[in-house]
């Protein structure tokens, strides 16, 4: 029996299948045994052209998805008794249950507000300094997530700034980048720009919500933070067998391209799907849609009735509303059917 390949997912970029080049790059690995435990042809070789897309002579690691990616890396940029400041909407804070604080044996989050879903220079500063007695857990660590929780992207002008205020204060700048991909093509920016040129001492790459089947890139630019980092990876159950089928598909994302061109097209239909609500009465965008999400607030009859209808979406990320991710697969018919139900709802309404 044939899948029913029409479905409405669009509450994630995690919903779409793996992307041709990554799949090709699949298949290749598969094609003869090799070495187990990272020690295989296709590791070394997703690690060395990682060097290349970055133009720097970084330390790379896989790792089977984001939380682990996260959780490891602010482990390894700090200890127990020091703390990591981060935006209130940021995904190690809301949505990796507790990670972060569990691999590092009790590091704090300290969180901020922010406009947009960004931090800021002054909001970093005000948590720093609120107080520097033994009792407060010391800040070591600002965690930036690019693209945002709602959709938005940090500009090279406000890195920098960041990383002003981090070397003022001796901090390390770890970089979630679950949609990385998405602000490089959205700022139209070279990887390097947004990251060690930026002075980012770490990023977490994913490649899952890029088009692979798994997987994600634990960079280390502070290559002294990455010391012991494959020890952590093992104790945490993130050394894969048989890794080349996590390291291979990157190549395809790599080599081809594809990283640039399907965070693109996501963000382009973002850009479509975000102009067809604003457009609608009764539909009010909450954010600039910068990258592949889409925040919306409707009438909860309206979210009601779109759920009735097979859409599927999110109402607890960022501060309210619905959001719409669209992914590298996502198509305009698609999105006008969305829009249809939408329209239909909301003069039902």
């Amino acid at each position: 029996m044939e899948p029913d390949c029409t479905p409405r997912f669009l509450a994630s970029d995690n919903t779409s299948g793996i992307c041709p080049p990554a799949l090709d790059y699949l298949l290749r690995a598969n094609a003869c045994d090799d070495l187990a435990y990272g020690n295989d042809a296709w590791t070394q070789k997703a690690a060395d052209r990682f060097r290349d897309f970055f133009d720097y002579d970084c330390d790379v690691f896989f790792v089977f998805n984001g939380t682990a990616a996260n959780s490891l890396t602010l482990a390894a940029m700090g200890q127990s008794y020091h703390s990591v400041i981060c935006h209130e909407l940021a995904h190690i804070e809301t949505d990796e249950c507790g990670g972060p604080e569990f691999f590092s044996n009790g590091a704090k989050l300290l969180t901020c507000a922010g406009a947009d879903g960004k931090l800021t220079p002054e909001g970093i500063e005000s948590l720093v300094m609120r107080r520097s007695d033994i009792h407060y857990p010391k800040p070591r660590t600002i965690s930036l997530t690019q693209a945002t929780e709602v959709g938005t992207v940090y500009t090279r002008d406000e890195l920098m700034a960041i990383r002003a205020m981090a070397d003022k204060h001796g901090l390390h700048v770890h970089m979630d980048g679950a949609r990385f991909a998405n602000a490089c093509a959205s700022l139209k920016a070279a990887p390097a720009e947004l990251t060690w040129q930026a002075g980012v001492d770490a990023l977490c790459f994913s490649g899952t919500k890029n088009g692979l089947p798994m997987g994600e890139a634990v960079v280390f630019f502070n290559r002294a933070l990455a010391e012991d980092f494959d020890y952590r990876c093992k104790q945490a159950g993130q050394l894969a067998s048989k890794m080349r089928f996590i390291a291979a598909p990157w190549l395809g994302l790599l080599e081809s391209g594809a990283w640039l061109s399907n965070a693109e097209h996501a963000n382009a239909m973002a850009r479509y799907l975000a102009e067809g609500f604003a457009a609608l009465p009764g539909a009010e965008l909450m954010f600039p849609a910068q990258a592949n999400s889409v925040f919306v607030t409707l009438p909860v009859t309206v979210l009601e009735a779109l759920r009735e209808r097979g859409w599927t979406f999110y109402t607890f990320i960022g501060a309210g509303g619905a959001r719409f991710v669209c992914a590298w697969n996502t198509t305009q018919a698609l999105l006008d059917r969305l829009l249809d139900d939408a329209r239909e709802a909301l003069a039902a309404a």
